[in-house]
């Protein structure tokens, strides 16, 4: 998943995008409101943690703006630990959940995996599509229970499948989920990490949707 992490405290920032990067998901990062804005207003992302206490623009005044825009992904907020204001004002503003700090960075990881459950369609933490499955929790891939050898972007990829089994993504969305806003983002790659997880998985698991892109499915129940 793509998520943006929104902290104007320099280690905080670090901590926060080496972790969710290493629970599988592909991690833009911004330091001030202004950023922040123009990033959730420009660009597509599975979920935001935003810290409320930002310079230039607030947090809440950030939050407002993207739902006033129509904005729809999922927020959870950092605040002050015991500022009930920031929280009671952030979930008015169209927060999904709230962190106090200090915190765990283990419930951190929890809670954004269910604000990507309930915006998916996925009930738990275990996202399976036939012999596949996938636990988000240890970042772990399989097939009947055997573990896959995937690479980063392998993962990133079929998390995106998984997550959305059975539509059509194209391989533009799918390159806008993979790598960072100013990385360059070349569709074509796309179709490499296909062949790879194509390799991988049971056979016709991945269908080409010609001229829209790819979708995941059960690969018993359809023909290769």
């Amino acid at each position: 998943m793509r998520i943006l992490v929104v902290e104007d405290e320099p280690a905080l920032r670090h901590q926060l995008v080496r972790a969710i990067t290493a629970a599988g998901h592909t991690v833009e990062a911004a330091a001030d409101g202004i950023e922040a804005h123009y990033l959730g207003d420009a660009e597509s992302f599975d979920a935001v943690v935003l810290d409320l206490g930002l310079p230039q623009l607030d947090g809440i005044s950030v939050l407002q703006r993207w739902r006033a825009a129509g904005r729809g992904m999922p927020v959870l907020i950092l605040t002050a630990r015991g500022a009930w204001h920031e929280k009671v004002a952030g979930m008015d503003a169209g927060a999904d959940d709230y962190l106090a700090k200090p915190f765990h960075m283990e419930e951190l990881l929890a809670r954004l995996r269910a604000l990507l459950r309930r915006a998916g369609a996925h009930g738990d933490a275990q996202w399976r599509c036939g012999a596949i499955a996938i636990d988000t929790r240890q970042a772990r891939a399989t097939v009947d229970g055997q573990p896959l050898e995937l690479t980063s972007h392998e993962f990133k990829l079929l998390s995106l499948l998984m997550q959305r089994k059975g539509e059509v993504l194209s391989r533009t969305h799918l390159s806008e989920h993979l790598y960072p806003y100013d990385a360059d983002r070349d569709s074509n790659t796309i179709e490499v990490f296909i062949a790879r997880l194509r390799k991988k998985l049971p056979a016709g698991s991945i269908e080409t949707v010609r001229g829209l892109g790819y979708r995941l499915v059960d690969g018993d129940d359809t023909a290769t």
